[in-house]
């Protein structure tokens, strides 16, 4: 580039070192302080640390010495040439020669005629050299040569910046202040141009050459402004500093105007851009108002980065690139291109790619990322495969090629085209070339689902960048290889490579996935040492974590400390108060406070704040709600349509449900089929449950696991074992009894319906088991009174290397419970917390408690209370007051405790009446059992009437204690006449401490006979029939009925299986599966 100016010669300090030309061993500038490390012999090894800044004081004084210094200095006479034809003919012949082979040729005549001192051909030797690549030969020439002008300065500085080599560009500008010389506006040019490409440290560089400039005559200078302003341009927090040189430039001309036009463009400041082009419009003249392809390039690219008007702004340029005549320009077009494929304008994109006279991997590249972006990856294939022959493929597109494979509508197909790819970048060793191919392949690989692939892939790349582990920890994370991601990113820590934010969000998201809660925090503190605490995005990732790890009070730490928010902030803020049970309340709160501050909803915010409501059952909440998501025409979205189906069904609204679901019609999905089959369950609307299911079969609706497990539960919860059989069968049809969540359902909802043997049979069937299939069936061993054969189980859960959880060991001590092995009991209680890490909760003390007062140990209840970590709740003191009435009035003064607090915690719960009423009663305080019920009186509660019920095929059957309103009832009572005979004659005495009333013998003895479950034992008698007799009570059975079925099951030769509300009896031949010990 400087060819043209070769001849000039400005002032020059002598060198008198003796040149040795014949060799070629570098003489570095001795520099005055040794502030740059000049390396010519490795060029290409860049400086890693950042250069100590020049003194700008210093580095003027140092300029005005040696000009001094020059001063004193003798002027050295011209070089006369004997042969100057030779060098006519050698400046001729050289002087715009680009090729490698003539700066050989040109070194040689040099050497061989005696041209060394020439500076003419020196410079023009240099400038040959350095445009070939050859910058340590230039630099070996340069050291070698005696004198030295302003040309051979800036030719090596410009031919260290054009070789990539821009901190040596730097050092010999710094080295050229010391030597005397007073750079030109070329020299600071290709200067400036280094200091833009040396990050991070050649801005604070630049800086120092702009204050040098500044005291020279350049500082106006137009090549020099525009040289700053690109320079301060490339620094995001520079903009304003290139603002600045812009408007000290008196005569601006178009490149002036382009330079800053692209600044503001590259940061995305469309607004800044076009009002820049509109000043260049009105203060500019003739040609140097005119637009040319670079200003129209720099306003595709603000208008395509701008959010809201960024379409309207891009058409008007469109208008005015057609009016000038450059719609087929290769740079305009290949920037309409981009442009319109970023706002998926595709079809217009091709158009302009196909209008363009001449079209490059650029243009190209660019309508296969809108491709891309638009998830059609089998069109950007295409484009490529049909371009490749036409235009000069370059590795980028090989990149965005590899982009396209994982947005194919199959992923195998995209998988099996990345495959031919990939086999092609090996054969042509392209994958050597360009890491970024790597990267695709990667990410290209993890995207498809083959993460094994992309691992290999990751370990034969020799150079791995950040991007290169961000896409490996990313693809890990993605296929939910959650501890491989993390162990990646340990090693990535280990590379000394400093992870990015987006490393921070992938690793962040393996650790919530996975749970662990210090990892989170180890995290966090690595984010806060780098600095990336800061980012919204890697806030939002921490605020997950701690959600997913119910640390609430860090999420909200998080939330309050963050230095701006995202709607993803505001979203993640009130998800994780919305899933938990105990803070629903202010996930409402945030979710005001979101629209207070002006933030628009989404279909997350929706979901999270309906998820809410329906944990709080509030109806009206849920209307408006309703309300807020027609207002934002966002009602019509099957993922809130959902949200608010479980809404409405939670709320007890079902006849809204029904609406919903009848308007979604073709847009339902499977998750609102089973939200309205939730809704029915939990409005106890069974029958439509299952009619529904029913439906979706016949209509051949597909029935997921989840559907299967929903009705399951629901079957269990009622002990309809017949219709949880006709599910079983459907589950059958539909090929997902293997499923792990069916069977588990499928093994609850035996164990609940007091099939305790089929549950065990399907259970040992399973082919794969999880902790709810361990814990459905230990839980129903000791459901059923097979404690022994709970805790059996529980030790082969163990030896199958399946960890044990919280709900696991509340069946386990029930079990302990439910036989009476209080020692037992206490060891597993005390393994939680040693063993397995579990601290335990509430429940497990309640268990601990009912396991010491089923053993009659009362006082050491008292003991274990006391010593208790949290404070009783209501779950504690109802079953110390049970077993208070269990021990026949024993230390009413602990059971006295016990009806204070509950009466303190829940006095509308009529439950805690009853069993205070029932501890006098056992202990015929029958004053104290009128004061208790009094009590109960002015509270105004209403004890819930006992009731069993007998499912027959003729529908359920439904009893009450001396109930007379079944048609059948004269049946019944004579059936059961004929009972109480019969089991007198065996031996049966009526127990009349379980009549809890005072009255007399007979009375009592009256009243026990005409219990519920007795009523419907004696109607289910009246049925001929061998098959076991199954009776659901909804409360506990008495003892004097437990004591008659025993005699029963032996008089009439017949099972009976009784389920009250706390465990299953199994009576056979008079024994009872409990032992006697319930």
């Amino acid at each position: 580039m400087f060819c043209w100016f070769l001849s000039c010669t400005r002032r020059r300090l002598p060198n008198h070192l003796n040149s040795a030309f014949t060799t070629f061993t570098v003489s570095p500038i001795p520099p005055q302080d040794n502030l740059f490390s000049l390396k010519p012999q490795n060029p290409t090894n860049q400086l890693r640390t950042s250069p100590p800044l020049i003194p700008l004081q210093n580095l003027v004084d140092q300029y005005k010495k040696a000009q001094a210094q020059l001063a004193r200095l003798p002027t050295s006479s011209h070089v006369s040439y004997s042969g100057s034809e030779t060098r006519e003919f050698l400046v001729s012949r050289y002087r715009d020669s680009c090729c490698s082979e003539d700066a050989k040729g040109l070194h040689l005549h040099i050497f061989k005629n005696g041209f060394a001192n020439d500076l003419f051909l020196c410079n023009t030797l240099i400038n040959i050299y350095v445009k070939n690549g050859y910058v340590v030969s230039a630099r070996n020439l340069f050291d070698e040569m005696r004198e030295r002008n302003l040309v051979t300065w800036a030719c090596l500085i410009s031919g260290y910046t054009q070789n990539g080599v821009p901190h040596e560009a730097c050092a010999l500008l710094k080295g050229m202040v010391s030597q005397g010389f007073c750079p030109n506006h070329y020299a600071f040019g290709s200067a400036l141009q280094a200091c833009q490409e040396w990050r991070p440290f050649g801005v604070k560089f630049g800086m120092q050459i702009h204050g040098l400039i500044s005291k020279t005559q350049y500082a106006f200078d137009g090549v020099v402004c525009n040289a700053l302003i690109a320079m301060y341009g490339n620094c995001q927090d520079s903009a304003d500093d290139a603002r600045r040189v812009f408007d000290q430039i008196h005569t601006k001309n178009l490149i002036s105007w382009n330079s800053i036009i692209s600044v503001y463009s590259q940061r995305g400041d469309a607004i800044s851009a076009f009002e820049l082009f509109s000043r260049m419009q009105q203060q500019g003249m003739g040609f140097i108002s005119k637009p040319n392809e670079y200003t129209f390039g720099s306003l595709i690219t603000a208008a395509s980065s701008s959010v809201g008007s960024g379409l309207s702004l891009l058409r008007q340029v469109l208008t005015r690139v057609k009016k000038a005549g450059y719609l087929g320009d290769l740079y305009v077009g290949s920037a309409l291109v981009s442009g319109l494929s970023r706002f998926g304008l595709n079809d217009y994109a091709k158009q302009v790619f196909e209008q363009m006279s001449v079209r490059n991997a650029v243009s190209m590249n660019g309508l296969m990322v809108g491709l891309v972006r638009q998830k059609r990856g089998e069109e950007a294939a295409e484009i490529f495969q049909g371009m490749r022959n036409s235009v000069d493929v370059n590795l980028d597109s090989y990149v965005i090629l590899l982009s396209a494979f994982p947005e194919f509508t199959l992923l195998e197909d995209g998988k099996r085209k990345g495959t031919e790819v990939h086999a092609y970048v090996i054969r042509t060793g392209l994958i050597d070339i360009k890491h970024e191919i790597g990267n695709g392949l990667v990410n290209m690989y993890a995207k498809c689902g083959a993460i094994v692939d992309a691992s290999s892939v990751f370990k034969l790349m020799v150079c791995k960048d950040s991007v290169s582990w961000n896409t490996m920890i990313s693809g890990l994370d993605q296929n939910e290889h959650f501890e491989d991601a993390i162990i990646s990113f340990c090693e990535m820590r280990r590379t000394g490579l400093m992870p990015s934010n987006f490393t921070l969000i992938s690793t962040l998201s393996s650790c919530a996935s996975l749970g662990w809660k210090m990892l989170g925090h180890q995290l966090h503190c690595e984010g806060t040492k780098l600095g990336l605490d800061l980012d919204v995005s890697v806030c939002n990732s921490l605020l997950a974590v701690y959600a997913e790890t119910g640390c609430l009070a860090e999420s909200e730490k998080v939330f309050y400390l963050m230095p701006e928010y995202d709607q993803v902030s505001w979203n993640s803020v009130i998800g994780a108060f919305a899933d938990s049970e105990a803070s629903v309340v202010e996930a409402v709160k945030y979710f005001i406070n979101m629209m207070r501050a002006g933030w628009s909803l989404n279909r997350v915010s929706f979901i999270h704040i309906l998820a809410a409501v329906s944990s709080l059952s509030l109806l009206q909440l849920s209307h408006q709600i309703h309300g807020l998501v027609l207002k934002n025409c966002v009602a019509n979205d099957v993922a809130i349509e959902n949200a608010l189906l479980a809404c409405y069904g939670k709320c007890g609204e079902i006849d809204g449900s029904e609406k919903i679901f009848s308007r979604m019609s073709e847009r339902r999905d499977e998750v609102s089929w089973n939200s309205m089959i939730s809704g029915y369950i939990h409005n106890e609307l069974l029958s439509k449950a299952i009619d529904l299911v029913w439906f979706m079969m016949q209509r051949g609706q597909r029935l997921d696991c989840f559907t299967f497990a929903t009705v399951l539960s629901a079957c269990a919860s009622v002990a309809t074992l017949e219709r949880g059989m006709e599910v079983h069968a459907c589950a059958i049809r539909a090929c997902l009894e293997s499923d792990v969540v069916v069977g588990s359902a499928l093994v609850d909802m035996y164990t609940k319906c007091g099939r305790i043997d089929y549950a065990s049979r399907f259970f040992e069937l399973m082919p794969m088991r999880n902790v709810y299939s361990w814990n459905s069936m230990v839980s129903g061993y000791a459901r059923h009174g097979h404690g022994h054969k709970a805790l059996e189980l529980f030790s082969q859960m163990k030896s199958y290397g399946q960890p044990p959880d919280h709900v696991t060991f509340v069946g386990v001590l029930s079990a302990c419970s439910h036989v009476g092995l209080v020692d037992e009991g206490f060891k597993h209680f005390r393994s939680m917390s040693e063993i397995y890490d579990l601290a335990p909760r509430v429940e497990h003390f309640s268990c601990m408690v009912d396991l010491l007062g089923r053993a009659g140990e009362l006082k050491k209840i008292e003991d274990f209370i006391n010593k208790m970590p949290m404070k009783p709740n209501t779950l504690i003191w109802r079953t110390v007051l049970g077993a208070c009435c269990r021990a026949n009035g024993r230390n009413t003064e602990l059971g006295h405790r016990a009806a204070e607090m509950l009466l303190e915690l829940e006095p509308q719960n009529a439950v805690n009446y009853v069993l205070l009423s029932n501890m006098y009663a056992s202990g015929g305080k029958w004053e104290d059992v009128a004061k208790a019920r009094m009590a109960m009186r002015k509270a105004e509660v209403k004890k819930e009437a006992g009731c069993s019920w007998v499912t027959m095929k003729d529908g359920v059957h439904v009893f009450v204690a001396g109930d007379k309103s079944h048609p059948e009832k004269e049946l019944i009572y004579e059936e059961l006449k004929q009972l109480n005979k019969k089991m007198r004659d065996a031996g049966y005495v009526p127990e009349t401490r379980f009549a809890l009333y005072d009255l007399e013998l007979e009375n009592k003895e009256e009243l026990l006979s005409y219990h519920s479950e007795k009523l419907a034992v004696a109607f289910a008698l009246t049925r001929k029939s061998r098959l076991p007799i199954r009776i659901m009570k909804n409360l506990r059975v008495c003892g004097d009925c437990h004591s008659a079925f025993k005699y029963i099951s032996k008089i009439v030769g017949r099972q009976i299986v009784l389920r009250d509300s706390n465990r299953f009896h199994h009576f056979d031949d008079g024994k009872c599966s409990c032992g006697d010990y319930w």
